[in-house]
């Protein structure tokens, strides 16, 4: 026997829903391999082949594309102002008489203002097909009560209808769509505020327009314009639904996930569509509909399908979007300053929950294919405290469960006859302090070691819980009633229908079981493979647009059980596909790069292009994970790693142990260095954590967010901000020499206490010891510069983050500093144990406590224009130090 789940093997499994239609564009997106086939997914031949011909409306500038009628919106032949919107109704040719309102297509358009500065625009041709309105939908609003915050709105909203315009406007934003004959425009216009990016005078700035053929109903080989054919054969073809939103000189796009191609997206066709693709292609795990453009605005498209962005490249003078169904909206979310633009849209989408200060240290990794038992494991982690380099959190790869059987989310009992036991030895190498939660949660120990285990939600057919779901309609089906299996990666493996209550709930016991051994959090890997051709859920979603919304509701009911069982702010996952929302469950990391210094560059735009659509911790393999790092390589990228908010050593077929990636000895020296400096700079890291889940800013964010004003940092993807304050420059050779750019005023070296003078570009020689790290001019940061050991001698990631901490201030350059700067409680994580003001110059200043103490001796190191610093100190108790 094959598969086992076919309908003929199979008990009753409930009712089945109808697959989507043989007539949908997807359909005709197939891969040309067998496995694609089977998976029912468009190949990415076909997406260049078929696709690109079908999303590419157009033959140039006048023609269309072969094959391709446009139905764009023309005329405003029906227009109202409504209270809280404005709607129209369009045809697609002039009214010259009564006869032209017979066999014309009409757009029908409304924009609305949900919040201030937000804009929601929504064009449909018709509004009654099943399968535009089709779930599932994005949750939006989730960590907020909308109608609290729609009624206490107080920007004078208005609507206004004129014989020539509709306009609907608060102070800050407007859209007004013309509506005088055949000359249908939507103008987006911001009004009194300041756009660090746009020169010119005045207040009133025009951020985006959709205008002539912009709005538009696209058919390809349809029977649309046949009355006949029409009627028998109405679904033939490919229908699509487009916008085009008007880019201004000079205008740069950003986002749309974690793309590693070009940062800057202008030039580019990108298309929403999870895919397991690796680093070092156009594809990627974590598709996100968003972008943000350099003119002080974002674009949602609050649509989990498949969404395709021209950017600039369809047309040079625009943003070209495009959906395979019969509506689209588009959220426009106003600035001006990124900061702005990311905190309102991660309202509509959700803010990342806090990570606990635990997750913040060193992830060792089993890595994927390596042999490994007890004594491995144990082995690794003697040599790493041998080496002075603490591991906070210790991860099984896939094959701590049996092969074949992935997953049933039990131990190999031939390779770990006492799991429960050996998870008890690991974590009794931590300190033995407790903290009890709520009665539904387990007894946690922030300061022990933590256990990370891998899975993903495919189930083999030789899985021992393969039977048990299949029998109670747990899988995701096919439309004859039969379990959806296929052969790769797992042999015969179904896939968990996360629509279906019971599945989740069933799902959740096996998590708990672990979690009851001893297991903190999960690598939830996967969920891109998911299937579109003959698929059923339970729940009668589109499974095109389930494609890539599986992945948010498999992170969801992970995340979920964690927190319910472990604590709010004690849940993590570590994920590698999402959509948008997801980042409400973090953590996520890059995938699967090569081990090279090109991909180490790639890794970086992606994790920033993710960071700026609200993803807020974020981590990497460190030196790779296809191939053995060099180790030059493994030193440089490690630096990197540990200046990212999340630290990992994994790879797939090596062990990623320092010694034995370089046995010379010295990548021991530059893990423990590293890694002592993220643990020395844990209270303001664990601040700027606490800012990212309030605001929605990722804490690795490319300099633009912080120095919009700057042109040149517009184009920065080799560097980047760690919250405010701190500058990163990884070093991307062997030889150590790096060219990046400082923004204006004086930085200060933390590493090496040198000073270097913006705006302009730094070319250095850094040993693999040393990276450019450098500390904002006129800011600060709290550090500890002598990390507390714990039990067994080994740094901690879990300290009194208000203890015996330096106040570190870069006055150099005669700036004025007036900083309020927060300090964390690293055993309520959350809160915070003090608060310090900082003001005054070089001269004349003070560091007062306001909020709160600081424990024990504290100091100041005041950084001075000609290098060097000045120290002082405070006694145990005292709140104010002067100079």
């Amino acid at each position: 026997m094959h598969f086992k789940g076919l309908r003929i093997h199979m008990h009753k499994l409930g009712p089945i829903r109808p697959s989507a239609s043989p007539a949908d564009p997807r359909r005709s997106l197939r891969f040309a391999s067998a496995e694609r086939d089977q998976l029912g997914l468009p190949t990415r031949f076909s997406l260049i082949s078929e696709v690109r011909t079908m999303v590419k409306f157009s033959n140039g500038m006048w023609w269309n594309a072969d094959g391709v009628i446009i139905d764009w919106a023309v005329e405003a032949i029906k227009s109202e102002a409504r209270e809280h919107s404005i709607r129209c109704v369009a045809t697609s040719k002039h009214v010259n008489h009564r006869g032209d309102t017979l066999n014309s297509p009409t757009i029908t358009i409304e924009c609305s203002s949900p919040l201030p500065d937000i804009f929601l625009l929504t064009a449909c041709h018709w509004k009654g097909q099943q399968r535009t309105i089709q779930g599932p939908d994005y949750e939006l609003y989730p960590d907020v009560d909308y109608t609290t915050l729609a009624a206490q709105r107080d920007d004078s909203l208005t609507t206004t209808k004129t014989d020539s315009a509709l306009k609907i406007a608060t102070r800050t934003l407007s859209a007004t769509i013309d509506t005088r004959p055949s000359s249908f425009n939507i103008d987006i216009m911001s009004h009194g505020v300041n756009n660090p990016t746009i020169v010119s005078p005045g207040s009133d700035h025009l951020l985006t327009k959709l205008g002539w053929r912009s709005v538009g109903y696209v058919k390809k080989g349809t029977n649309a314009s046949h009355p006949g054919s029409s009627l028998t054969d109405p679904d033939k073809g490919q229908r699509w639904f487009t916008m085009q939103f008007q880019l201004s000189v000079g205008e740069k796009i950003y986002g749309l996930g974690e793309r590693f191609g070009p940062f800057i997206k202008n030039g580019q066709a990108v298309d929403m569509w999870n895919e397991d693709g690796g680093t070092s292609s156009e594809l990627t795990y974590k598709n996100v509909p968003f972008f943000i453009s350099s003119r002080g605005y974002g674009v949602f498209i609050p649509c989990p399908g498949f969404v395709t962005f021209e950017v600039q490249s369809e047309r040079t003078t625009r943003v070209n979007i495009a959906v395979p169904y019969e509506s689209l909206s588009a959220y426009i979310i106003h600035g001006p300053s990124p900061v702005e633009v990311i905190k309102r849209y991660t309202v509509l989408t959700g803010r990342p929950a806090l990570p606990p200060p635990w997750s913040f240290g060193l992830w060792l990794s089993t890595s994927f294919t390596t042999s490994y038992d007890e004594t491995t494991v144990t082995k690794f982690l003697e040599g790493m405290d041998k080496r002075d380099i603490p591991v906070g959190v210790f991860h099984f790869d896939c094959f701590w469960q049996k092969g074949f059987h992935w997953c049933e989310y039990e131990f190999d009992e031939d390779f770990f006859p006492d799991a429960k036991g050996q998870l008890a030895r690991l974590k009794e190498k931590g300190y033995k302090e407790t903290r009890h939660l709520s009665p539904l949660c387990r007894t946690t120990n922030r300061s022990r070691n933590q256990i990370s285990v891998w899975i993903n939600p495919y189930i083999a057919q030789e899985s021992k819980i393969f039977d048990e779901g299949a029998k109670n309609g747990y899988f995701i089906k096919k439309s004859d009633g039969s379990v959806w299996q296929c052969d790769f990666w797992q042999a015969g493996m179904a896939i968990i229908d996360f629509t279906n209550p019971a599945a989740c709930t069933w799902y959740q016991s096996k998590l708990e079981a672990l979690i009851d051994l001893g297991v903190d959090c999960f690598k939830t890997d996967f969920g891109e493979r998911i299937p579109t051709g003959n698929t059923v859920y339970h729940d009668g979603s589109s499974p095109e647009k389930m494609h890539n919304y599986y992945a948010f509701l498999y992170n969801k009911v992970t995340f979920d059980i964690i927190e319910k069982r472990l604590g709010k702010n004690e849940a993590i996952v570590f994920a590698r596909s999402t959509t948008a929302g997801g980042q409400r469950f973090p953590v996520h990391w890059g995938g699967d790069p090569m081990s090279t210094f090109e991909a180490m560059a790639e890794t970086l735009r992606g994790g920033l292009s993710l960071g700026l659509c609200g993803y807020g911790y974020w981590a990497h393999d460190i030196g790779g994970f296809e191939g053995t790092p060099d180790p030059a390589l493994y030193k440089r990228w490690f630096a990197f790693g540990s200046l990212s908010s999340h630290t990992r050593l994994h790879g797939s077929g090596s062990y990623r142990v320092p010694w034995l990636i370089d046995p010379s000895g010295e990548a021991d020296a530059v893990l423990a260095k590293f890694i002592d400096l993220k643990l020395s700079l844990m209270p303001y890291l664990y601040s700027t954590a606490i800012k990212t889940h309030k605001t929605g800013v990722a804490m690795m964010r490319p300099l633009f967010v912080e120095f919009s004003e700057d042109p040149f940092a517009w184009h920065v993807d080799t560097q980047y901000m760690l919250g405010e304050n701190l500058m990163v420059a990884p070093v991307f050779n062997a030889d150590g020499t790096v060219q990046y750019y400082v923004p204006d005023g004086t930085w200060y070296g933390i590493l090496d206490g040198k000073l270097r003078k913006g705006p302009g570009f730094v070319t250095e020689t850094h040993d693999f010891s040393s990276l450019p790290l450098l500390l904002r001019p006129g800011s600060a940061v709290v550090m500890r510069e002598d990390v507390p050991k714990g039990v067994g001698g080994r740094k901690q990631t879990v300290y009194d983050y208000s203890a015996g901490v330096t106040v570190l201030i870069n006055l150099a350059g005669g700036v004025i500093i007036n900083e309020v700067v927060e300090v964390p409680d690293s055993r309520k994580p959350g809160a915070l144990v003090a608060v310090l003001t900082i003001k005054g110059h070089l001269d004349i200043g003070e560091v007062r406590v306001v909020e709160g103490s600081l424990k024990g001796e504290w100091k100041v190191k005041k950084v001075k224009s000609g290098g060097g610093f000045d120290l002082l100190v405070a006694k145990d108790g005292e709140k104010k130090i002067g100079w």
